[in-house]
């Protein structure tokens, strides 16, 4: 129970996806598992920043699986660095690191690019998985959280970074139940890319989805005193762990709305819980 939303007649859900293995957590699994069937025992390229889940999440299935993988980083400045609590998991967990100026990776899904980043890190013949591991198979392995969550509540809210699982999300839900993306990130670009992802994976849209883009309190990796003393106050509440970048944003988005009354009496909300904090 959280008066927060008692009090507007609401009542809130939380989807435990962080529990579904204590290394490979939530939405990353749903996205890896098959981009990970559809390699086939080949080396596993994939891309992320210096503090990415996703590359933590595809180096640890690489050791669990007996893959190989390489996740190329963005930061060429970061090579000579010690490696950061994050980057410094995914190399123990057997990836190798491979890192790239941020002009070459911000150009990294033009093919002349890819050729050449796949070239310099010796893996031309990877199997390339997207950064946030969203591409068609991503969400086409998402939609069964919209399955599993069909019925159960009238708003299905989960922080967005990609956009692939809030996509394959809201195709499983069916009729019924709206699927509310919380960007993680600045720039309302998200829309399209959602868009573009069903349309891949499904032919067409799919489902009912919304996005607030009002918390991401800064952008990626962002967070403040607010959205910190939120998370801590949540934890207190319920005992649940709340990472900190996407799944606080997403928890104070639905109470943010509840008190705008965004939410007719009697709603049921479900929050997808996608992680917990690292490390």
């Amino acid at each position: 129970m959280d008066e927060r939303f008692e009090r507007h007649g609401v009542r809130l859900l939380l989807k435990r996806d962080d529990l579904i293995h204590p290394e490979l957590i939530g939405n990353k699994w749903r996205k890896l598992a098959p981009n990970l069937a559809g390699a086939a025992g080949r080396t596993v390229l994939t891309f992320g920043g210096a503090y990415s889940n996703h590359l933590r999440a595809t180096a640890a299935a690489g050791r669990l699986l007996g893959l190989r993988t390489v996740g190329v980083v963005r930061g060429q400045e970061l090579a000579g660095r010690p490696l950061n609590p994050s980057l410094a998991r995914c190399a123990a967990d057997g990836m190798r690191l491979h890192f790239v100026d941020r002009s070459a990776y911000r150009r990294k899904n033009e093919p002349e690019t890819l050729v050449a980043v796949l070239r310099a890190a010796d893996a031309e013949d990877a199997y390339v998985v997207p950064e946030g591991g969203s591409n068609p198979a991503a969400v086409r392995g998402c939609r069964a959280l919209g399955e599993e969550l069909a019925g159960r509540a009238d708003v299905v809210a989960v922080a967005c970074g990609t956009g692939g699982t809030l996509a394959g999300l809201a195709a499983g839900l069916g009729a019924g139940t709206r699927a509310l993306g919380i960007p993680v990130l600045k720039g309302g670009f998200l829309g399209e890319e959602i868009r573009a992802l069903q349309t891949a994976a499904f032919g067409g849209p799919r489902g009912d989805w919304s996005l607030d883009d009002r918390f991401h309190f800064g952008g990626y990796a962002r967070t403040t005193p607010e959205s910190e003393a939120f998370a801590e106050d949540f934890e207190r509440r319920h005992g649940v762990p709340v990472e900190r970048l996407y799944v606080a944003k997403s928890l104070y988005a639905l109470v943010t709305l509840a008190e705008e009354n965004a939410f007719p009496r009697g709603s049921t909300l479900a929050a997808v819980i996608t992680g917990r904090p690292f490390p």
